[in-house]
């Protein structure tokens, strides 16, 4: 740090700053955003504030989403159990830099100096830019439409936390509801896929059904088992679209905590993508090229551009295999313009994003993830169970999209059942996910893409084992 760096510090803190501290988060152009600062000041007084939110901008920003109810807001979105565990977080990372012959007064609680509730949006948020596992700074991040990418992360200092059991992820999406645990090394002990239609009808209604909201729930309570079976004591469970559009999702997160012991956090379609880019790499060789990752879930799709195993883009479209099929495809089996309207919608969205990233053209690797795109590939080599060898890292052709897709898109729905390599469960939104397929392949010209098992599940676990 220079002299010039100091008095900078001081201008923005509008006070000479006390203890020792380090600038960890600047600007693109070099300004202070984000001190860490040390657990005592000088004199001996503990500092609580690990990291302090210090930059022009974002001081400005984030008070503004204070002043309009932010921190109530944050707190019933990101729920207790979530706070109560990033609190404990914070601290253990703060108290780790302590000496250990230290005696007399340390820093107390969490984020903003408290161990429950959200007490202050900025020092979440400075800690989230530090590259903190911090949901209620994602949060902020959200709303204001931020990425660390704006920054420069520096001196970066992270704490892997050490586990001693299995941890786990649930995942509930528009269409299926998901669970992974694996052992502290990060091997996988139990996968579960399962189809429960949570987001039936929301697209339309934006309400989730009552039917619906039930089998999802009991689908829970069976995670809820093997969680208990398999000694889990850490697990994270996220909510997708479905849940993102409906107005009464409290509804079902009330009934989900109950059975779970924890509440379902509903994530972003930008966190979405995130995570599932983590997951979907974690099994694949390195590439030093640009890496498209596609993701087309049952509500919405994700598409996230990288260079390597590191996400520079993400961007979420509200469509995916069941909003197709509930919006656009109306007769069994579709009629062509039904069809064509699909893909059209779809490629819409891709002209947004070609014209916004257009370096998505310039890939030179393309992964597809989720049940969309691994059915299609199942189907694709007439498999009739769920084969992981045969296939994660196979390469799915456009030629061999584009022939699935018209093989399914012109059989009824009971010709369909019987199809190799196609669930049941999964036959009356598939054509739907065809369609979201074709029109991103056809839009980005992409010869072929590469099919990984591994997606946002694998995302999660890699973030609890090993926080980035």
């Amino acid at each position: 740090m220079t002299p010039a760096d100091i008095a900078r510090v001081g201008e923005l803190l509008g006070r000479v700053p006390q203890g020792q501290f380090e600038i960890v988060v600047r600007t693109k152009s070099g300004d202070p955003v984000v001190l860490r600062n040390a657990p005592f000041l000088d004199d001996g007084t503990p500092m609580p504030t690990r990291y302090w939110l210090l930059g022009e901008h974002e001081t400005v920003i984030v008070g503004r989403l204070e002043a309009s109810g932010g921190v109530n807001q944050a707190e019933a979105d990101i729920g207790p159990t979530a706070l109560e565990e990033t609190h404990n977080r914070y601290a253990a990372e703060r108290d780790a830099a302590i000496d250990p012959t230290h005696t007399g007064p340390r820093p107390f609680g969490g984020v903003g100096g408290t161990r429950v509730g959200v007490k202050c949006l900025h020092a979440h948020f400075g800690w989230w830019l530090a590259v903190g596992d911090d949901p209620v700074g994602q949060w902020v991040a959200d709303k204001l439409d931020v990425s660390r990418d704006d920054y420069v992360v520096v001196n970066k200092q992270r704490t892997r936390p050490v586990f001693t059991s299995p941890v786990a992820a649930i995942d509930i999406g528009t269409n299926s509801t998901n669970l992974l645990i694996v052992d502290p090394q990060g091997n996988e002990i139990v996968r579960e896929v399962n189809v429960t239609r949570l987001g039936k009808g929301v697209a339309t209604s934006g309400l989730l059904d009552d039917t619906a909201i039930a089998a999802t729930v009991q689908q829970l309570a069976v995670y809820a088992s093997l969680l208990k079976q398999h000694n889990v004591e850490t697990f994270r469970v996220t909510a997708t679209e479905a849940c993102r559009r409906a107005s009464n999702a409290n509804t079902f997160l009330d009934q989900a905590e109950t059975v779970l012991g924890k509440r379902p956090e509903i994530i972003s379609g930008v966190l979405e993508g995130q995570l599932a880019y983590r997951g979907a790499l974690s099994k694949l060789e390195p590439h030093n090229g640009t890496t498209i990752v596609v993701d087309i879930g049952g509500g919405s799709t994700e598409v996230m551009i990288g260079v390597g195993n590191e996400l520079q883009h993400t961007v979420s479209f509200p469509v995916g295999a069941v909003v197709l099929t509930e919006t656009e495809l109306h007769r069994d089996p579709p009629r062509p313009e039904e069809l064509t309207n699909a893909i059209g919608l779809v490629t819409d969205f891709m002209d947004d994003l070609v014209r916004e990233q257009p370096q998505v053209l310039d890939a030179t690797r393309v992964v597809g993830v989720a049940g969309t795109i691994v059915t299609i590939a199942a189907v694709e080599l007439g498999i009739a169970r769920f084969d992981p060898v045969a296939l994660h890292g196979m390469t799915l052709t456009r030629e061999a999209a584009e022939d699935v897709f018209r093989t399914l898109a012109t059989e009824s729905l009971a010709d369909r059942k019987s199809n190799p390599g196609l669930p049941p469960e999964r036959a009356d939104v598939i054509v739907g996910g065809c369609c979201a397929l074709v029109g991103i392949m056809r839009r980005l010209r992409l010869p072929s893409i590469t099919v990984s098992v591994h997606n946002l599940l694998d995302g999660v676990v890699q973030h609890i084992l090993d926080p980035q």
